[in-house]
């Protein structure tokens, strides 16, 4: 497997991205075009990133629930906008046990609709609100063009759901998921993300408001790593989510819905690896350690493996994510190839003589050859490991920010724009027009990705303002925006 050399990232990025995703057993194509299936290294991740977040859920007061695949049409068509936004994408399953239903079902592309329904049976008075839910699912878009990952037919994600008395309730709550989020992305994954708002063209089908993350990957290109939703009160105008207030006069809810999937492993892989394959984030790596033995012969093997067999236990009961590579058959160098393709964050190479020594070489992935590698006392090992993995998270960090500040041009003109987005970001006045937002998207292929929330920190200190003018038309500028190619 790690054998054959990737292409490299500037050669071929996209299929640099490919053939990595495939090379370091996170996930293989589906018999069914457009689907992926999840190998379990790549479970092992999403889970990792379900743990982080699942506890951020819990903590700001929400629950998990299960809601069912199948959704009736009807429902669907309740909501107008809704409807329009997802009926290209939708997959209708018209017979069930051999007949033709009288109602087709839809395999859910997101869940406002069902759980709207269900609110308006469950939700009588103030005193039943707010609601604070999540659900762990797959949801299904039928998607024409797909990359593993990043847009696949079938995806993995959490979806939130919450209902309110007030605006005000529903505004934060939709705010407060974004800042989660954001927390996770920076704090866990080490991807800088620049929260912002949605142009009207770009938002949710059904919301009022819709949020996001915004992503620099590897190539300069833009990903949508997490959106948050302000749905104002249109799903609970559709299915009749009501409840009585205070003075007992009767108050549609207010709602939000927000989510997450399994895209955001793909921005994992395009922020941090390099062309040895996978860098991951300590804080969310599957494992955080592998131990490599090295020995000629079985005299050798007995007491390196004796000795590796020890840092392991001491490194699990350290609470670290640990494997010994006892894979026979192979050498330690196609071992070290095969992780590196994998990205474990650190490699501990342990041969006689370190045995002899009482220490072992520890090598970063983030820092190839050997200025990544240091020599470490087995004695108070797990407390060394600790150390490195929290400098190599922070050095990722700060790796992947650079590179965006540095890709992140001031763009005060339209040809700064369409340079700019060649290879980055162009941070830009608009108008606020959607036919200037959508002259630039036809004539750059670049959509404006956001309306940052912090409008300083996205060009960072000394970065300089932008134009007080839109980009494209010269009119006063009502926001400076993110404008960017893709994914």
């Amino acid at each position: 497997m790690a054998e054959e050399k990737l292409p490299t990232r500037a050669q071929d990025f996209s299929e640099w991205y490919n053939q990595l995703v495939l090379k370091a057993q996170l996930a293989d194509y589906a018999p069914v075009r457009g689907c992926m299936i999840v190998r379990p290294y790549g479970w092992a991740l999403w889970e990792n990133i379900q743990g982080q977040l699942d506890r951020r859920f819990k903590a700001t007061g929400h629950q998990n629930v299960a809601f069912p695949l199948l959704i009736p049409k009807s429902f669907i068509e309740k909501e107008k906008h809704h409807v329009e936004g997802f009926s290209p994408e939708l997959a209708v399953v018209t017979i069930g046990g051999g007949e033709e239903l009288a109602e087709p079902l839809i395999l859910r592309p997101t869940s406002e609709t069902i759980i709207g329904h269900m609110w308006s049976k469950w939700i009588q008075s103030y005193r039943d609100l707010p609601v604070l839910m999540n659900q762990w699912n797959s949801v299904v878009r039928w998607e024409l063009r797909t990359k593993l990952f990043l847009r696949t037919l079938e995806f993995y994600w959490q979806e939130g759901h919450t209902a309110h008395a007030t605006r005000q309730e529903a505004e934060d709550e939709t705010l407060q998921m974004l800042g989660v989020y954001t927390d996770f992305a920076i704090n866990e994954a080490a991807i800088p993300v620049i929260p912002g708002k949605k142009s009207d063209a770009e938002k949710f089908a059904g919301a009022d408001i819709t949020y996001s993350i915004e992503a620099m990957m590897g190539d300069g290109k833009a990903l949508q790593a997490g959106t948050s939703h302000f749905l104002g009160q249109n799903f609970a105008q559709a299915f009749e989510v009501k409840y009585l207030d205070q003075t007992g006069v009767q108050q549609h809810c207010w709602t939000t819905s927000w989510g997450l999937s399994t895209r955001f492993i793909g921005a994992i892989i395009m922020v941090h690896g390099d062309d040895q394959g996978l860098v991951l984030p300590p804080r969310i790596a599957p494992y955080q350690v592998v131990i490599v033995p090295i020995f000629k012969n079985d005299e050798e093997k007995t007491g390196v493996l004796g000795v590796a067999k020890e840092i392991k236990a001491q490194l699990a009961k350290a609470n670290i994510r640990v494997t010994l590579d006892e894979r026979d058959g192979q050498s330690p160098g196609w071992k070290f190839n095969d992780w590196e393709m994998r990205g474990v964050p650190l490699r501990i190479e342990l041969g006689p003589k370190d045995v002899a020594k009482q220490s072992a070489v520890l090598a970063r992935r983030d820092r190839p050859g050997k200025e990544g590698k240091v020599f470490a006392s087995l004695a108070d090992l797990p407390a060394t490991v600790e150390k490195l993995l929290a400098e190599i998270q922070d050095a990722l960090l700060a790796k992947a920010l650079t590179f965006r500040r540095s890709n992140t041009h001031n763009a005060q003109t339209y040809d700064e724009l369409k340079k700019a987005v060649e290879g980055g970001f162009a941070y830009s006045g608009w108008c606020g027009n959607g036919s200037c937002e959508e002259k630039i998207k036809e004539e750059t292929r670049a959509t404006m990705r956001c309306i940052p929330l912090d409008q300083e920190a996205v060009l960072g200190p000394g970065g300089g303002s932008a134009s007080g003018k839109c980009v494209y038309c010269g009119q006063p500028a009502r926001n400076r925006a993110i404008f960017a190619r893709a994914y």
